[in-house]
């Protein structure tokens, strides 16, 4: 039994350019994107030389989701995890109640809430996701600063006719839709640095989000 923590809300919000602006963006062509690569960073008053530290490039790979009754797992196909979050490179995403109710139902139904426990962001790069079928997504983003709250997310609400490509240093957790399985197109930094909060462990609180606008 997981116990009790406050769940924070965060509002919902329709994704469009003006609303990603700072986050991200929408993205038409998954072909045709590029991810931006940030320079490794100088460790004193010397400095890294021009056109170095920024060489390793881009990865790509699928971003597959599943519902396993209130849980909702990921996987990221286009980076190998050594993470103590994940087994075997899969990872919980969301729950659909909050974690210390779950049942234990293995039975698919539609959430209509989600609550997060982990959030992270990439230091190297920026991160893609491109729907492979439409379908409503929903992704948690924060704008940079490690000295984050819960209160500054927000949701951003997603039809699944277009991608989001969000920047380096975002604050975020993949993609979680609303359907049984589902399945991204990724592109990513290829160095995949990540920084990560334990919602629970560091503020005893939940993130959570409503499925509908």
């Amino acid at each position: 039994m997981i116990s009790s923590a406050e769940a924070v809300e965060i509002p919902l919000i329709k994704a469009t350019n003006e609303t990603l602006k700072g986050y991200g963006y929408l993205v038409d062509s998954y072909e045709n994107s590029e991810i931006e690569i940030v320079t490794w960073p100088k460790q004193g008053w010397r400095e890294i030389e021009e056109g170095t530290g920024n060489e390793a490039g881009a990865t790509e790979g699928s971003f597959d989701t599943w519902w396993n009754g209130e849980t909702l797992w990921g996987q990221n196909n286009a980076v190998q995890h050594k993470s103590d979050y994940e087994i075997d490179g899969k990872y919980i995403l969301a729950y659909s109640s909050p974690p210390e109710k779950i049942s234990g139902n293995k039975n698919y139904s539609y959430p209509n809430e989600m609550y997060l426990w982990h959030i992270n962001y990439h230091p190297d790069g920026g991160q893609l996701f491109f729907p492979s079928k439409p379908g409503v997504f929903i992704s948690p983003l924060a704008l940079p600063g490690d000295d984050i709250k819960i209160e500054s997310f927000k949701a951003f609400y997603f039809d699944g006719s277009q991608g989001l490509y969000i920047h380096p240093n975002i604050w975020h957790e993949g993609v979680f839709p609303t359907e049984e399985k589902s399945s991204f197109m990724g592109k990513q930094g290829k160095v995949h640095a990540r920084v990560s909060i334990d919602l629970k462990k560091e503020f005893n609180k939940y993130l959570f989000f409503k499925t509908n606008l």
